[in-house]
């Protein structure tokens, strides 16, 4: 094959799929290059998921007129001059490829104006090409709008996700830059409908109300020895020498959800993704949490621009630290410190592998009440909250395990049992998953539900808001009775059956937070599979948690008559055999 010189039209969109991957990707260019100019008000602007327009609005120091031509030309910047800037850049944008590559799978039009000038420059571009340029009235600041992104790549186009989707990521990045610069004020507009403003008071405490809702807000712990950030304060790197700087907030033992997403990090005022950082925390909350939860943590590195490399991915969105055993001590410390001096250690501190003389108790008089009262009514009068909820009747039994002796519990997670060919280990976690999911699937059509006493509000993220907003029909088909209520605020009203005596408000919030992580499937039917696994989950028993021998048998009894006992709806055993051969052979008797 000949070698050749790729033309310049083919080289700008190979060069634009590295930097624009999706709406967001636009939207996060021009808020850096809206930072990086000194603007102290951004306005997001966002139609159709960004696919149909995408505006962001600026009252930054604008680009003079000689220059703003320049600015659409691959690799130009104001913020380089030469490589020797790479080893301490200080600010968000440097590679001078954003515009370019926007315009190059795009029509754009910018309007923008220096306080010096008298009159704005209005261009436009398309593909790539100018054509428009002309003088026109307008404030200082800068105004991109970018419309039918993709229009000349198909090939990506295609691949965009749903509207709902697109939205979701366009509010996860506004927000976390809004909790990187609380002194700047934020607004998001969707189809002419505002969904996001943060106040600009330069408080991040202000900022997480309204990303997170108040009451989140109040369970989060301000890292610390960190002072409060004022108005003036922003996230600027540390001075050559210094260490790192860590402040911010981090959740309380008692608030967790089901996934990392909401760990956020920021380094000198940049959001990354880094799982030591992750890791960090996680290890600050050693024995804190229950076992597959994780924080919530809004965290913001201040380091020496020389000790942090920035130009790793064309998107920024990843790092490396000259010392990273240095920033994972200063986060590890920082985080557990705040925890030790203001949160009170919760009582899940005792590892789950650890009985009480509590837990003795409690599987005692629920074993002794078992001797008194038949097993289905044990399973309803041993019911509280958080505890294990009333078994439905079995289906049909089926021969896919065989009849197993239940022998005990073990850690308060796995249940022992004997067969006719061994032991087995079942989690009682997943094993109630499968039993859950089952009875559910099969009542479909007369869902039970359970109307609330008093309607509960749930006060969502704008990611989250999108999400439900997305799923609402499949929500309230599958026994839900949720509405909005103005803003991110939801209400419910019943829930099915399957929730009653978990604790609803933390059960919930699981639910959504699977909704808003955006890896729902494609088709309808396995959507829909996917939410019931997830009320499934939610509802069942939990790691740690004492169960009567009573409960024990009636847990594996049900188990034994699903039509797929050995994995939980999401794919994780719910058991491990130790056959007798195997336990022959590991105390040598063959």
């Amino acid at each position: 094959m000949t070698i050749r010189v790729l033309p310049p039209e083919v080289a700008d969109k190979i060069a634009a799929g590295e930097v624009v991957e999706r709406p967001a990707s636009v939207v996060k260019e021009l808020i850096e290059n809206s930072i990086d100019a000194g603007a102290s008000e951004i306005r997001i602007e966002v139609r159709q998921g960004g696919r149909r327009l995408v505006r962001v609005a600026d009252n930054g120091c604008g680009i003079p007129a000689a220059e703003v031509e320049l600015a659409f030309a691959r690799h130009s910047t104001s913020k380089l001059t030469s490589v020797d800037d790479l080893t301490h850049i200080v600010t968000l944008g440097f590679r001078g490829e954003a515009l370019a590559s926007i315009a190059a799978v795009s029509h754009l039009t910018m309007l923008t104006r220096t306080a010096a000038e008298s009159t704005g420059s209005y261009l436009r571009l398309e593909g790539g090409t100018l054509v428009r340029r002309e003088g026109r009235g307008c404030p200082v600041g800068t105004i991109v709008t970018v419309e039918n992104l993709f229009y000349n790549v198909p090939a990506r186009l295609k691949f965009l996700r749903s509207e709902a989707t697109e939205r979701r990521h366009i509010d996860q990045l506004v927000t976390r830059y809004a909790m990187a610069y609380p002194q700047l004020r934020f607004s998001v507009t969707h189809n002419g409908r505002l969904t996001f403003q943060s106040t600009g008071s330069g408080h991040l405490y202000d900022v997480l109300i309204k990303v997170y809702g108040l009451e989140v807000a109040e369970q989060m712990l301000p890292i610390a020895g960190a002072a409060d950030e004022g108005g003036s304060e922003a996230p600027l790197p540390a001075k050559t020498g210094e260490g790192p700087q860590v402040s911010g907030y981090v959740s309380s033992p008692a608030l967790h959800r089901a996934s990392r997403e909401h760990l956020t990090f920021f380094v000198n005022g940049r959001w990354v993704q880094d799982r030591m950082l992750a890791y960090a925390v996680e290890q600050a909350y050693h024995t804190l949490l229950p076992v597959g939860r994780h924080p919530l943590a809004v965290l913001r590195l201040k380091l020496d621009p020389a000790e942090v490399d920035v130009n790793v991915h064309p998107t920024k969105s990843e790092v490396k630290f000259m010392h990273s055993d240095r920033v994972f001590a200063a986060v590890q410390k920082a985080v557990r410190r705040t925890l030790l001096e203001q949160a009170p250690i919760p009582e899940m501190g005792a590892r789950p592998t650890q009985w009480t003389a509590a837990d003795w108790e409690r599987r005692q008089a629920l074993s002794a009440a078992g001797r008194e009262r038949p097993p289905v009514q044990l399973a309803l009068e041993a019911q509280r909250p958080g505890e294990f909820p009333p078994l439905s009747p079995a289906p049909a039994t089926t021969d896919k395990l065989p009849p197993l002796r239940v022998l005990g519990q073990v850690a308060r997670t796995y249940i022992i049992a004997e067969g006719p060919s061994g032991l087995y280990l079942i989690d009682q976690h997943a094993a109630h998953e499968r039993i859950l999911y089952e009875q559910f699937m099969a009542q479909q059509e007369r869902i039970t539900t359970q109307t609330l006493l008093e309607p509960m509000t749930l006060e969502l993220t704008p990611a989250q808001t999108a999400a439900v907003e997305e799923q609402l029909p499949l929500l309230n088909r599958l026994g839900f009775a949720i509405e909005p209520f103005g803003g991110n605020t939801y209400l419910v009203r019943a829930v099915p059956a399957v929730l009653v005596g978990t604790d609803l408000r933390q059960a919930l919030a699981g639910i959504v937070d699977e909704l808003a992580e955006g890896r729902m499937p494609p088709l309808a039917q396995e959507r829909e599979k996917r939410v019931i696994a997830s009320v499934c989950k939610q509802a069942a028993v939990k790691a740690g948690q004492v169960l009567s021998d009573e409960e024990l048998r009636e847990l594996v009894r049900q188990l034994e008559a699903t039509a797929m006992p050995r994995t939980c709806p999401h794919g994780r055993p719910t058991m491990i055999h130790l056959s007798q051969a195997q336990l022959e052979r590991e105390f040598g008797r063959r």
